[in-house]
């Protein structure tokens, strides 16, 4: 017969370090990237590329390219900044008049 013992603190010291940490996480940072995609319509315009074949504007795919990007990278920090959301750390849609 086999004889099961519980083993102290592993999953109680989990718990802990879930309720210490506070911070965003990358769940945040996709949001925030599907955000941004919609803004600019890409994941419309992406959806009816794949339904009609229709192909989306050149810029607009490069820029839901950088959004993913920037979000991947994002994502990888240790820990993810308080401030993901700004700006900063996205893409920027560049205007014609330079």
């Amino acid at each position: 017969m086999a004889v099961f013992t519980v083993i102290q603190g592993g999953k109680s010291l989990a718990q802990q370090d879930v309720k210490a940490f506070a911070g965003p996480v990358p769940a945040d940072v996709r949001k925030e990237a599907d955000r941004r995609r919609d803004a600019y319509g890409i994941n419309s315009l992406r959806n009816r590329q794949m339904a009609t074949g229709a192909m989306m504007p050149r810029d607009l795919h490069y820029l839901g390219l950088q959004i993913d990007f920037a979000a991947e990278s994002l994502c990888k920090l240790m820990p993810i900044p308080e401030d993901f959301r700004a700006d900063g750390y996205w893409p920027q849609v560049m205007s014609g008049n330079s």
